[in-house]
């Protein structure tokens, strides 16, 4: 018997001729244009770009299908009585504009919010200041080898709200969602997972607690079944469970839990009423750091319902790490480089130079979110042979660490580059035989780069030419 998204179906229906607002023409909303031309909404986009920023191919797109569109910063200035408005994740809900539509009556929302609202099968949401797309990654790695039909999307994967007509009851949605996914969203998944919470984006939330805020909503509309598994080391998520709706379940890489999942001395367990079962030892596995084996902890806590934890084993011994995060690009004259791009905070970086035992020589430094560069310092100190620093974040960063160089009263060997190249070809001459290179950049892309991938392929594409 074939299946019929009723939900879906409905909505079709509405939004036909209905005044649909569509704001940025980012990834999770390009799908939309072919999708409302077809159902016959009346739609206008709105995009504060220039229309030479705007890829030719999108915009003839949207001259073909006979929509209105309103560019340039002060384009919201047109955003007026509409029946839905899709905003961009960046485009926060709190600007006065979605506000002011929102109380003439209009549903403002997002792709992701619509997907999960009409969504037929279970969801598993995974947020996080840290580690959102290796666990997100492997929870789906582990349930498609299970034998589920999954839908891997949100922040990584496709835009799914378009996919909605080809998912079914038994298949399984798997969401990586971040805070301005989430800001605003008045639904949670089935199964929620906070990896950990620290002090990120704050270039655009209006506060650490705004951030907090945004990443509880991936837990907030759980029913008495929902499942939220938190860090139990994370003073943050921790506190969380306290506010949770369904069952907690708890990981830790500090604590011998009673129940959940642990790494203990090199070893993931599986806790069940104090008994502590051995499922596989770190050394077992091809990703690297104490980080990474949380993240592991975290996807088994996660998939336990779904799948025997045996299986799961398997596809976690067999998973490579994801494009981008403690990558190994290649080895040359004895030295590994590795392109950590995705690492666009410092608790990132900081990850990265823990998980290696080996002398590193780091290149850092990027666009400024606004956040404290003291923490990384006593580490970079510690680990760090040679720091290289590029960016708009360089000083900050040569700052705190100049500090702490001055506190322990030692020397570390810091160097300046104005390009990437620069730092590719430094790191070849001052990093030795047995050591690696690590480009961690503690801070996002937007300075010199499309995004991290950006920032990732062209740091891979100058290892490869040396």
């Amino acid at each position: 018997m074939n299946f019929k998204n009723e939900k879906l179906e409905k909505f079709n229906e509405y939004i036909r001729f209905r005044k649909i607002a569509i704001i940025g023409l980012g990834v999770s909303n390009l799908p939309l244009l072919d999708y409302m031309y077809e159902k016959k909404a009346n739609v206008t986009i709105f995009d504060e770009r220039n229309i030479e920023k705007i890829p030719k191919e999108i915009m003839d797109k949207i001259t073909n299908y006979g929509y209105k569109f309103y560019l340039g910063e002060k384009c919201l200035d047109n955003l007026k009585g509409f029946d839905i408005v899709f905003r961009s994740p960046s485009c926060l809900p709190t600007k006065p504009e979605l506000k002011a539509e929102e109380k003439r009556g209009a549903l403002v929302t997002t792709e992701i919010e619509m997907l999960m609202k009409m969504c037929p099968c279970k969801i598993i949401g995974v947020t996080g200041s840290d580690g959102k797309t290796t666990t997100t990654s492997l929870i789906n790695a582990i349930l498609n080898d299970a034998g589920y039909k999954t839908f891997l999307g949100g922040n990584i994967g496709t835009p799914l709200f378009t996919k909605l007509n080809e998912i079914k009851p038994e298949d399984i949605v798997v969401l990586e969602l971040s805070s301005f996914q989430l800001m605003g969203m008045e639904i949670s998944p089935d199964i929620a997972l906070i990896t950990n919470i620290t002090p990120n984006h704050l270039n655009i939330h209006k506060d650490y607690e705004e951030y907090i805020n945004a990443k509880k909503n991936i837990f907030k509309y759980q029913n008495e079944d929902g499942i939220l598994v938190l860090n139990y080391d994370n003073e943050i998520t921790n506190g969380c469970a306290k506010e949770a709706n369904g069952k907690v379940v708890f990981f830790s890489d500090k604590e011998k839990l009673d129940n959940g999942f642990i790494v203990d001395n090199k070893v993931i367990k599986e806790c069940e009423d104090k008994i502590r079962k051995h499922i596989l030892n770190t050394n077992e596995v091809t990703l690297r750091g104490e980080h990474n084996y949380q993240n592991i902890a975290a996807a088994l806590a996660v998939t336990k319902t779904l799948v025997n934890t045996e299986d799961a084993v398997k596809t976690i011994k067999n998973f490579k790490p994801v494009e981008h995060r403690i990558e190994l690009v290649k080895e040359i004259d004895g030295v590994k480089w590795y392109n950590d791009s995705a690492s666009s905070s410092p608790t990132r970086t900081l990850a990265g130079i823990n998980a290696f035992d080996e002398p590193i020589t780091l290149i850092a430094g990027g666009y400024d979110k606004n956040l404290d560069y003291t923490p990384i310092a006593e580490p970079i100190v510690e680990k760090v042979k040679n720091l290289i620093l590029i960016g708009q974040t360089a000083g900050k960063i040569f700052d705190c660490v100049k500090e702490e160089l001055e506190k322990q009263n030692k020397d570390l060997d810091i160097y300046m580059c104005e390009s990437l190249e620069e730092t590719v070809k430094l790191a070849k001459k001052v990093t030795k035989q047995g050591e690696i290179v690590l480009f961690s950049p503690a801070s996002a892309s937007f300075d010199m780069f499309k995004n991290a991938v950006d920032r990732g392929n062209q740091f891979k594409k100058l290892v490869m030419l040396l």
